[in-house]
């Protein structure tokens, strides 16, 4: 029986995630929390890995009842600690400082900032599929792989690639269930896979592009005629959720039922 197997959210947009028993869905359809608040320089733009390396080297931890952020440089000891709501400033200025200019802590309690806003749902990808491309490389483990591709929901007791099943054609959107909560399986998302550093380190990885589309011609010849995969660095799935009567509660434990697909003339993969 495919099941949730862990739960994940990322309060900061592009910092670190956090592991949880069950998450709220909003009546958006995003997860309550995850990406709710975000780093922003002074023209708007988030700051994230694409626009600075920075972001790589700085973990958060994050008590959601309290709204406490523990913020550390990676390789210090030193953790300093911020409530995002009474001390707002304080954080902004401890940021502005490590960044090297200024910075925003913006916050969306009703949709968050999600890649794509056409679909706000969390994101969805078995742990088989994480275990499995992070066994392509020696010196990337599971959890740093997990990492790179920050899924929200992770589908246990399926094989790898399972979530494949959730996106069968460009024009179709797939329907399942998770517990008593519907979600409509979207398109593949595009997570900073592609990027040859460690997030845990600082080093590079010489061959890792060229492992992944040696495996993407061995391993998704068929996907990728479909035209899914214009290259590799989508594995994960983005979804959506549907209107329902009340705000619901996925589970850790939670069973998965896929209900079936359908026609949709909106429904697109990017570029």
């Amino acid at each position: 029986m495919s099941y949730v197997a862990s739960l994940h959210i990322y309060p900061v947009k592009s910092l670190d995630g956090i592991a949880v028993s069950q998450a709220t869905i909003l009546a958006s359809g995003a997860l309550e929390g995850d990406r709710s608040l975000a780093i922003c320089n002074e023209a708007g733009e988030f700051v994230n890995n694409k626009r600075n390396s920075g972001v790589r080297f700085l973990r958060l931890s994050f008590d959601i009842k309290k709204r406490i952020a523990g913020l550390t440089i990676q390789d210090t000891e030193e953790e300093f600690f911020f409530h995002v709501d009474r001390e707002r400033l304080r954080i902004e200025s401890w940021l502005s400082n490590y960044f090297g200019f200024p910075v925003k802590l913006i916050e969306n309690l009703l949709t968050g900032f999600p890649q794509d806003t056409a679909a706000p749902g969390p994101s969805i990808i078995s742990t088989e599929t994480i275990a499995e491309v992070a066994s392509w490389f020696p010196r990337v483990c599971v959890n740093e792989m997990r990492h790179r591709l920050r899924a929200n929901i992770e589908i246990g007791d399926v094989p790898a690639f399972w979530e494949d099943q959730l996106f069968p054609q460009a024009d179709e959107i797939v329907k399942f269930k998770i517990g008593s909560v519907i979600f409509e399986g979207i398109n593949p998302g595009q997570p900073c896979l592609l990027s040859t550093r460690n997030y845990a380190a600082k080093e590079t990885y010489p061959n890792f592009k060229n492992i992944l589309r040696a495996k993407q011609e061995e391993i998704m010849p068929d996907l990728v005629k479909r035209g899914h995969f214009n290259h590799f660095s989508r594995l994960i799935v983005k979804t959506r959720v549907p209107p329902q009567p009340a705000e619901k509660i996925v589970h850790i434990g939670d069973e998965v039922q896929i209900l079936g697909a359908s026609k949709s003339i909106f429904n697109t993969i990017p570029d």
